[in-house]
């Protein structure tokens, strides 16, 4: 059983300022299942998310991309399409469940208590992989000021732990080929 809903109604191709802004405060169904191989965790929806109901709905976000050149998908796949990650054992969910324009509008506060939330969630679904994408997030949600990208050593229960980059298109540190290999060394770990 899953959390998602696989019914959301397609948004106009340019939404309004007014319906991305009614979408503010939003949350979004979790792409979750017991036991799956890797729950990818952004940091919280963007307003278009938001409104759609979609991870990473917005065309300059390069999840779906670095997720396919990291080897999670054959294709890359539209954020309406998000379902079909369960057929390959992957999931999605937020470390905060508020929709904003951006993560700054967040408080230090909603990381932590999402991070509490989170590692209940962990406990109960049970993927092998926990892939928080966004050190800055990972860092404030766990209390570890000091991580770095990649696999961490602590553990949720039998989950392992793995940063990735933020894969929005405002993460200019990190291009769609450099996120690929970040994706394709966790895609390497997960299925070893």
């Amino acid at each position: 059983m899953t959390d998602a809903s696989s019914s959301s109604p397609p948004p106009r191709l340019r939404p309004t300022r007014a319906e991305l802004e009614a979408a503010r405060g939003r949350a979004i169904p979790d792409v979750i299942a017991d036991d799956l191989v890797v729950l990818f965790c952004g940091i919280n929806p963007g307003l278009w998310s938001g409104l759609t109901g979609w991870h990473f709905a917005k065309a300059g976000n390069r999840f779906w991309k670095a997720l396919h050149l990291g080897g999670f998908t054959p294709a890359v796949l539209h954020p309406s399409e998000r379902l079909r990650l369960l057929e390959w054992g992957y999931g999605i969910t937020n470390v905060v469940a508020r929709a904003t324009a951006t993560a700054d509008e967040l408080a230090p506060e909603e990381y932590v208590a999402g991070g509490r939330a989170l590692v209940r969630k962990v406990r109960r679904r049970r993927p092998r992989w926990l892939a928080v994408l966004g050190i800055g997030a990972y860092r404030l949600a766990f209390g570890r000021p000091l991580a770095t990208i990649g696999p961490q050593e602590e553990t949720i229960g039998g989950t392992r732990l793995w940063v990735l980059p933020n894969p929005s298109g405002l993460n200019a540190h990190y291009g769609v080929a450099a996120l690929g290999e970040q994706f394709r060394a966790l895609h390497e770990a997960a299925h070893r």
